[in-house]
């Protein structure tokens, strides 16, 4: 049996965060959209389109190679979306990602670094957050991500695969794909942007993914049963 990891929900919470510029109050669509704002500015993107996110190390394990091409192709058929992306890694990684942000500058920001406030007002401002990982004992960046209304697009892989329900399980809010190829990516970045279209059904995804609880108190408490069941 596998218990998940927690994260600090007092370091991460939409309603105190130091980090980003507009906190939430009570209204969680113009939570987003004040949010989405402030990082379009910063990238130079429409936040009228839907923004994707990847914030993390670019190497193979998080399935990094694959983001240029996938964008490329994208941004190359339809000029309907934005790709901001944050993180460090394999250099011919970096070069790639650098060259498509030469290509598309008004769809892709690229920001080759380790910037936590950054990846703070990217978790509060983008609507989909990209985790294609080969691997993820755990992961923690998709909970992160939907406990500021992001919403993942994972590959169902290890703690992915507990922590995120596929939009079409019941209480679904996120994106899942099976295996590490290009097809299956393109078309869970398709399946996104439609919902994108469906303000209503989004909407409801982005408040269900932020009640949810992947707090270390959770976490414990999954321990403690476990350990009073063993015990009896």
């Amino acid at each position: 049996m596998g218990i998940l990891n927690g994260i600090d929900n007092e370091v991460w919470d939409p309603a105190t965060d130091p980090m980003i510029e507009y906190k939430l109050v009570d209204d969680v669509v113009q939570f987003k959209a004040e949010n989405k704002k402030v990082i379009c500015e910063i990238a130079g993107l429409d936040p009228s389109l839907p923004l994707f996110g990847f914030i993390g190390r670019l190497v193979l394990e998080k399935g990094a190679e694959f983001i240029a091409g996938i964008v490329d192709t994208w941004l190359s058929h339809h000029k309907n979306a934005n790709f901001v992306i944050l993180g460090t890694g394999d250099k011919s990684i970096e070069s790639a990602l650098e060259a498509v942000a030469k290509r598309h500058p008004k769809h892709v920001a690229c920001m080759l670094a380790y910037n936590e406030a950054m990846s703070h007002k990217i978790y509060a401002g983008a609507d989909f957050l990209l985790m294609p990982s080969r691997v993820e004992p755990c992961g923690l960046n998709q909970m992160f991500a939907m406990r500021y209304g992001t919403l993942p697009i994972v590959r169902t892989t290890g703690g992915l695969k507990d922590s995120v329900k596929d939009i079409s399980e019941p209480g679904g809010v996120g994106i899942r794909f099976d295996y590490m190829n290009f097809d299956q990516m393109m078309h869970a970045i398709w399946r996104a942007f439609e919902m994108y279209q469906h303000k209503e059904y989004l909407h409801h995804c982005v408040k269900e993914a932020m009640a949810l609880n992947y707090s270390w108190d959770a976490s414990a408490q999954t321990y403690k049963d476990i350990y009073t069941e063993v015990l009896k």
